[in-house]
């Protein structure tokens, strides 16, 4: 996600965003020291746990994505300028995201971030019995926290120009390792209802082989009601579908 552009990104949200950045890279550092603690009684458990986390912050890049271009308003509060409004702003300019610097990119998802780190942090690794439950729990919770923070950044390198693309960006999305920009174009073609994991787009196929984001919305709509990208369709809540139209 990105923070909010324009009047509303005014100089106090900048301040925040900056304490918010400050905070989520002390607290990735006592988590570093913590697992560095265990490495080496642990040295493979902290590496499945890291490469566990690395695959679900994909999985909840996605999932934020698609909760955020789906349902809600831009007219929400706080919600909707801060979250709802950035990711439905990106279909119309993708490329706004590449200019902006690293405290407007990166900003708000430390400050999600940071909470989660402080409980991820608190984690004991010393129960009895537990440790390494702990040790896996810490180091998956740490590489979770810490891409879902990246995914922004990694998002935008996505919209890069490959000429203002250093060696080593492309030599990463050419294999993969993150979102390569050929792969996530698939989301920017109209209606713009599919591959939404933006860390790698590793787990893009299979969910949409499975129609994993379509069964979700029919159960929201079974359970509240609610109609799919409803802003998209120009309709108010409540407002009958347009007719043919299938939710």
């Amino acid at each position: 996600m990105s923070s909010p552009s324009g009047p509303s990104y005014s100089r106090t949200y900048r301040a925040i965003e900056i304490a918010g950045i400050a905070t989520f890279w002390v607290l990735t550092a006592a988590l570093a020291v913590k697992l560095g603690r265990a490495w080496g009684e642990y040295r493979w458990l902290i590496l499945a746990g890291g490469s566990f986390g690395f695959i679900i912050s994909d999985f909840v890049s996605g999932f934020v994505h698609w909760a955020a271009d789906t349902w809600g308003s831009t007219e929400m509060p706080v919600l909707g300028k801060a979250v709802i409004g950035p990711f439905r702003l990106h279909h119309v300019d993708p490329g706004a995201m590449t200019r902006h610097d690293y405290v407007e990119t990166n900003g708000a998802n430390c400050l999600i971030a940071d909470p989660v780190a402080l409980l991820t942090l608190a984690i004991p690794l010393d129960v009895e019995g537990l440790e390494a439950v702990g040790v896996f729990a810490t180091a998956c919770g740490g590489s979770v926290i810490f891409w879902a923070m990246m995914t922004n950044q990694i998002h935008k390198w996505s919209h890069l120009p490959k000429e203002r693309s250093p060696w080593w960006l492309r030599l990463a999305q050419e294999y993969h390792l993150i979102l390569p920009p050929e792969h996530h174009q698939r989301h920017h073609t109209p209606p713009f209802d599919t591959y939404y994991c933006i860390t790698t787009g590793w787990l893009n196929p299979l969910l949409h082989r499975l129609r994993f984001f379509r069964h979700a919305e029919r159960l929201v709509t079974a359970l509240w009601g609610l109609t799919p990208r409803r802003e998209d369709l120009g309709l108010k809540e409540g407002a009958p579908l347009p007719s043919g139209r299938a939710v």
